[in-house]
């Protein structure tokens, strides 16, 4: 109780109809239907540009996608529920033409992306409270602008398959603070909440780029 008493301090949930929650999971479906399949389509970086490829390809931009769902969700539960329907879908809308239709099983993806849907509804729950008040709303939103800033400097090691597309690079990071940037506008209750949340997400990404030197660990995700 002290807990739930605590978090309802940060945010409140809305009050909602059985009809506003059905709408709400099936707006996160369609979702993760359109853009698994344009992720599907634009995998061929021959037909395609570049940027649409790696960029869908990698975790920056579905954690984008997933944080804001989970943040303009009615309720910290539903925001569980919905980033989960959205995973589902995009996972089994691209994963399903690729078995049948391409004839190849990415065993490693699956799984990966597998753990990330699974574990997708516990982090929309605790996400949720990243549009709330107080300094534990600042870190939550902190870890997404995080894993950001951390995959957008990565992509200064990035191989790309054909040489003379590394000029992509600066689009590629371009792209990255983009999608910094809109959460920092479009989340915080109070704009001035960035002077926080900005300083301790690079913080915290010097850390993992420091143990990320040191351990590799980025090769992991």
């Amino acid at each position: 109780m002290e807990m739930y008493n605590k978090l309802i301090g940060i945010r409140v949930a809305n009050k909602t109809t059985t009809k506003q929650k059905v709408f709400s999971i099936v707006n996160a479906i369609i979702i993760g239907v359109i853009l698994g399949s344009l992720a599907k389509i634009v995998d061929n970086p021959y037909y395609f540009n570049l940027i649409f490829t790696d960029i869908g390809s990698r975790l920056g931009i579905w954690v984008f996608v997933a944080t804001i769902l989970s943040v303009f969700s009615y309720s910290p539960k539903l925001a569980a529920v919905k980033v989960f329907a959205f995973f589902g879908s995009m996972m089994t809308v691209y994963y399903v033409y690729t078995i049948l239709f391409l004839n190849f099983f990415p065993e490693r993806a699956i799984i990966f992306w597998s753990i990330c849907a699974v574990i997708s509804p516990i982090c929309a729950y605790i996400m949720w409270y990243a549009r709330g008040s107080g300094l534990f709303s600042n870190i939550i939103l902190s870890l997404p602008i995080t894993i950001l800033l951390l995959e957008g400097f990565e992509y200064r090691n990035a191989y790309l398959p054909i040489h003379h597309h590394y000029y992509l690079i600066p689009w590629f990071m371009g792209i990255y603070l983009i999608m910094i940037v809109v959460l920092l506008l479009i989340i915080p209750k109070h704009k001035m909440q960035f002077l926080i949340i900005l300083p301790l997400s690079i913080i915290l990404s010097l850390i993992m780029i420091k143990l990320n030197n040191y351990y590799g660990l980025w090769e992991y995700i």
